[in-house]
Formats: structure tokens, sequence, C-alpha cells
């Protein structure tokens, strides 16, 4: 009945109390048994009994009821448990052949009237736990995604600073490889990455026979990714590579990353060949410029393949 739940008794509920409880008790010496069975200690009833034992003309059982309840109300700490049973014996009650006749109906009216503002009281109790509750999730939640968001700038610095560091790297093996790593880092921060670099071996024992810098999704179409960190700008020879890759494979497309830019002949020949692959130009800065100013990058791809594939330029710049 939630009798668990009541750890101090409000107005409604203490006049109600000291109504029922001396329907309950024939006697005074009933009354105050009633609360010794409940654990009330004689000592906080100890007034009350010398009075019933002494001069019981001299006091109401409303009295030794409305007091005692007064005196387990204001120590409210220290009498938990005596209220809880209190209440338990009073919704529990079932021996009313112990009343006196006259009085069992009104308390059996009463009792039923304290269960059903015991459950009511129970029914808000368990509401604002809800909503606490609900409260306190949303807070876990809510910092939850703080933290979240945090983890990400953090990450996102990590990744910016490791992209910086390729500019002060002189060997250029080293910082090729290491701009495939960082770039590769990027599309997995952005969630578009579905492989790293990779090579294919011939089937006759010919070694490496291709190279694929990088794979990603960028709405459900495939683009193979090639990098490149040359002395020179990128020229037809190099392109021509990576489109050999492009028109291996159905269904694929292509990204060329530079960053020295590109030659007339290397941006025609792409161009050329539109109609039939969708090959995008990038360069390197337009790159840092997203790290730069915080930006999304597979937006920036989109974009990028819009223009290009509407405007037919490969080397199509955003907001043009």
């Amino acid at each position: 009945m939630g009798v668990q739940e009541i750890f101090h008794y409000p107005p409604e509920l203490t006049a109600l109390l000291i109504d029922t409880i001396p329907l309950l008790c024939r006697s005074k010496k009933d009354v105050l048994l009633f609360f010794k069975g409940a654990g009330v200690p004689d000592l906080l009833m100890k007034d009350y009994i010398q009075l019933v034992n002494n001069d019981r003309d001299k006091i109401f059982k409303h009295e030794i009821v409305r007091g005692t309840l007064t005196r387990l109300n204001e120590n409210r700490d220290k009498f938990i448990r005596e209220r809880r049973e209190v209440l338990k014996r009073v919704v529990e009650f079932e021996n009313y052949s112990a009343c006196w006749e006259a009085d069992v109906l009104k308390a059996k009216g009463l009792v039923s009237e304290i269960s059903k503002l015991i459950n009511v009281k129970d029914s808000f109790t368990r509401m604002k736990d809800v909503a606490e509750n609900e409260r306190i999730e949303r807070q876990k939640e809510h910092q939850k995604k703080l933290i979240e968001i945090q983890k990400r700038k953090q990450e996102f610095e990590k990744l910016k600073s490791n992209f910086y560091t390729l500019f002060g790297e002189k060997n250029p093996h080293i910082r090729g490889k290491k701009l495939e790593s960082a770039l590769n880092e990027l599309f997995r921060y952005y969630q578009i990455l579905i492989k790293e670099a990779f090579t294919l071996n011939g089937e006759n024992s010919e070694g490496i026979v291709e190279q694929v810098d990088g794979v990603i999704d960028i709405d459900g179409q495939i683009y193979l990714v090639e990098m490149k960190w040359l002395s020179t700008n990128v020229d037809i020879n190099d392109v021509s590579r990576h489109l050999v890759r492009l028109f291996g494979r159905s269904n694929t497309s292509g990204i060329f990353i530079s960053a020295s830019g590109y030659t007339e002949a290397a941006i025609t020949t792409c161009a050329d060949i539109l109609n039939q692959k969708t090959i995008v130009l990038c360069k390197l800065e337009e790159i840092v410029n997203i790290l730069e100013n915080e930006g999304n990058l597979k937006d920036f791809f989109k974009e990028k393949i819009r223009g290009t594939v509407l405007y037919k330029k490969p080397l199509y710049s955003c907001g043009q």
C-alpha cells in the first residue's frame, strides 16, 4: 500500500489517524498497547502511561493519539520506522471484533479512507519520482553529449595538429605517406572512410600492380582517392594512372587531391572523360581551409562533386 514511502505524516493524514486509532482500541490502555506494538518507546508516552495508570479519567483516547503522533512527527528522522509501523497497523487492521460495536462501521470507513489517501500520495510520489528520474536521465544524456562534443573537438584539434606537421616534413616520401595517413584519419573523423590505403598484387607474381591511397563513400557512391604532394603541378601522367583505376572498376568515381596544383593538360584530360567517369580534382589548400574554418569535409566534397558534374569542371571551386 505504499506505507514504506510515507516518512512524515501530513496534516490530513494525521487528522484521520487521530479519528481512527481511538475507534480501533476499546480502552486507553489499548491505545497505549497499539503504539507500543508499533515500536513507540515508553519514554515518548511516559506522561500518558502515568495518567492512564493513576487517573485515566483526566485524559481521552483522542488526546493520547494526538499527542503521541505529534511527538512522532516532531522527531522526523528518529521515528521513521515507528511512523511506518503505526500506518501499517492501521491499514492492515482486520480484528474489528475488538472495537466497540457502534464504532465498527465508522472505523472501517476511516481505515479505507486512510488506505486511499496513502495510495493517492504514493501515486504522486511515484509520478514525482518518474519525473525526477526523467530529469536525471536527460541531464545524464546532456552531459554525455557535452562529453562527446568535447571529445570530438579534442580529436579534431589533434587531427589538425597532425595535419599541419606535414608542412614541416622535408622528406618527400615520408611526407607523402604521412599525407595518406592524415587524410584517411580526416575521412574517418567525418565518417566517410571505407578503406585506407591498400595495394593489389598481380595474379602472376608481378608484385604490386596497383595502389589506392584511400576509398570514401559520398551519398552511396564509392570514390577512389589519390593523393599527391609533388614539387611540381600534377600532370597528365599522374591523373591518367588514377583514371585507369577508375575505368577498371564499374560504378566507381574518383577524387584527386594535390598539394601543388594541376597543369592545364591534366585538368583538360579529366574534363574530357566526365561523360564517362566522375573525377573531382581538389587542392590540398581547400582541405586546409576546411580545417581552419572547422567546416564539414563531407559537405565540401558533395558540393565539389555537384559542381564538377553540373558544370563539367573537374577543378570546380566551391562557392562559384
